[in-house]
This record gives C-alpha cells, sequence and structure tokens, in this order.
C-alpha cells in the first residue's frame, strides 16, 4: 500500500524528525526526545501535526438525522458551534470508531475519526445515511489539521487571531483566520491540557505551521510528535483505538455508557439496549505502580494469583516518575485494589486507580 504524507511533510524532514509509518501515513515520531517534547506540552505549548486524522464532511438537509441514525449519540441535539465526542458501533454493539462531531450550521457537522478507521468511518456513515437528504464527503487529503496544545497556547494564538478565545469554550468551535489563514478553530485535544485544533485548507498547513512555530518562540513552543501524543493521552486517561477501543468491546464495557442514547434509534441500538441492562463483560481501569519498569500493553494483570486481564496501555510517566497504566479486566475492582502485572516474567505490584492519572491546574 501506498504510503501517504501530509502538507506538512516536507516541514518534518527538514526540522529532523524521525518518521514512521502509521496508519498508512508518513507521521514524525519525534523531533528530540519524547520526554521533552511531552514536558514541553505540559509547562509551555507543543504544535502537532493530525493532519493523518479523517476529516469528513457531513452536510443536506437532513445531515443531523442521518447522523442520528449512524451514531450512538444524538447529535441533532447539537447547537452551531459545538462538538461532540461520541461512537460509530456495529449493529452488534462493538466500537467501530471513536469519533468527534462539529456541528458547522444547521444542515453542516464535521466528523473527525481515527487515521486507520477512515474507510471504514466513510463507508458506514454512506451506507447508513443512504435514505436521508444528505451528502458524506471525505475532505482527508484536502485539508490539514493542527494542534497547539499546553498552558501557553492560547496566548500564543492570541498573537494569531482576532478570534474571541476567552469566549471560545472546551468542546466548541469557531470558523475565523489565524495568520491570515482561513481555519475552523476548535478547543479540543488529546493532551489533557487546554489547547485547539486548527482545520485548513491543506495548501495552507505549512503557512499556518510556520506562523504558529514564529509566533511560540518566546514562549518557547516545540514541534511534537506522536510518540508524545501517545504518552500524554495516558496521562489523561484518553482511550486509544486499536487499544482500548475495539470492534468486540461495546461502549459499556469500556466505561462510556454515558455517550449511548438510547432515546433515539441507531445501528446498534437493539444490542446496545440490552447491555444496558445487563453487567459489563469487561472493565476499563487505571493502574499505577512503583519504581521504573513500565507495564506494557498485553501484559498480564492478577488478582490474588489469578489472571484477570491485561495491559491495554502503559508506560513511565514522564510527569508523575512513576508507572501508569489501562488495563481491560474482567470483573470490576474497587480503586486501590492491589493487583500484579507480569512485567517480562516478574511479578510487579500496581494499584487500581481511577483516570485521570494527570490533571491540569485551571
Amino acid at each position: 500500500m501506498t504510503e501517504l504524507s501530509t502538507p506538512l511533510h516536507a516541514e518534518h524532514l527538514a526540522a529532523g524528525a524521525a518518521m514512521t509509518d502509521f496508519a498508512g501515513w508518513q507521521m514524525p515520531l519525534r523531533y528530540t526526545s519524547d520526554r521533552a517534547e511531552h514536558q514541553a506540552v505540559r509547562g509551555r505549548a507543543g504544535l502537532f501535526d493530525l493532519s493523518h486524522m479523517a476529516q469528513i464532511e457531513v452536510h443536506g438537509p437532513q445531515a443531523d438525522l442521518a447522523l442520528d441514525a449512524a451514531l450512538v449519540s444524538a447529535v441533532s441535539r447539537l447547537r452551531t458551534g459545538r462538538a461532540r465526542y461520541t461512537m460509530l458501533v456495529t449493529s452488534e454493539g462493538g466500537i467501530l470508531d471513536d469519533l468527534i462531531v462539529y456541528r458547522l450550521a444547521d444542515d453542516e457537522f464535521l466528523v473527525i475519526a481515527n487515521a486507520a478507521n477512515r474507510a471504514t468511518v466513510v463507508d458506514q456513515l454512506t451506507v447508513r445515511s443512504a435514505s436521508f437528504q444528505v451528502g458524506i464527503v471525505d475532505r482527508t487529503t484536502s485539508r490539514a489539521l493542527i494542534a497547539l496544545q499546553g498552558p501557553r497556547a492560547a496566548e500564543v494564538l492570541a498573537t494569531q487571531t482576532a478570534a474571541d478565545l476567552d469566549a471560545l469554550r472546551y468542546y466548541s468551535a469557531t470558523p475565523t483566520e489565524v495568520a491570515g489563514v482561513p481555519v475552523l478553530l476548535a478547543r479540543t485535544g488529546y493532551t489533557g491540557e487546554d489547547g485547539f485544533e486548527l482545520s485548513s485548507a491543506a495548501v495552507s498547513a505549512t503557512e499556518l505551521w510556520q506562523a504558529l512555530l514564529e509566533a511560540g518562540e518566546d514562549a518557547e513552543v516545540v514541534r511534537c510528535g506522536l510518540a508524545s501524543r501517545d504518552s500524554l493521552r495516558l496521562e489523561a486517561g484518553m482511550p486509544l483505538y486499536g487499544q482500548e477501543l475495539t470492534d468486540q468491546l461495546s461502549p459499556y464495557d469500556v466505561g462510556m455508557g454515558r455517550l449511548v442514547h438510547l432515546d433515539h434509534e441507531f445501528v446498534g441500538h437493539e444490542a446496545l439496549a440490552a447491555r444496558a441492562e445487563q453487567p459489563p463483560r469487561h472493565h476499563l481501569v487505571g493502574l499505577q505502580g512503583e519504581g521504573r519498569r513500565a507495564a506494557r500493553a498485553g501484559y498480564a494483570v492478577f488478582l490474588a494469583g489469578e489472571q484477570v486481564g491485561e495491559i491495554t496501555s502503559g508506560i513511565l510517566s514522564p510527569t508523575l516518575g512513576h508507572p501508569i497504566a489501562l488495563a481491560r479486566v474482567d470483573r470490576e475492582l474497587s480503586a486501590d485494589t492491589d493487583v500484579t502485572v507480569d512485567v517480562r516474567g516478574t511479578p510487579t505490584p500496581m494499584t487500581v486507580t481511577k483516570p485521570p492519572f494527570y490533571r491540569r491546574q485551571n
């Protein structure tokens, strides 16, 4: 399969990024060190290229009804300028992808999907909306997506836009200009910090990227790759599709039943209505330990000598200085329950804790 490149590919190479294949895209893994980039976002701000993420336009007089029929949440209730985190599930209730849906107008929405699931989401939205007056257009390759994340993100961005950032609430978006470039500016992110995601035309991506880097020089804004994005999202307790979320799990199996609005019809409604009346088959829990040895994905989790699950994501937290992990277990475990993780043959104690592991200071 031919690898895709984002509109910022040349920028990454010029900056000396270590590149990697991710979901068929050539993406920057890191520019300097994972830890340095992670700490920059926690302390100042970091700039991410997210142009591999799918950007799918849904428009037409019945766009809201089509999305309601396709997704577990009733997005027709969204006000213009607001966004919602939701899911696309199979008819059996398994998670096909987790998404963010923005309402741009009465008859226009933007769906942001994971890169690995782009084709699936486009296909399923198209099939599920066939009986509605709606158009589904994959804009991914003609658009760019850039994230500016961190406690100084708003300060830096304010020098480049006339938009009222104080009025832009979390999970809200507005069309505006940044450094003279037309963008959809959203206060969203995947790092646990305050921050913004900017969708622009692909041809404007380099101009926008360079302007934000230049504006952030005094604040010591740095370029960041996928490695630090992953450690940041894990500290924030945010799930990753393919690790915490799969098509074999329902929203209830990952503690996200709140996303499911059973008062509207959608593909998977019957299965999820039945699941809602039953105990979850799985539970997603946070674990934290001591020392310096991280519990990685796939490592077995034991309770009183019996295997009860496995790690889905785990790192030595750069911010907290101790191991943290998300784990899928087959029973409900209360906070402060002590478990053991097999870390390369060594039984390693960890304690159940409720994510997020890190909360930003407001």
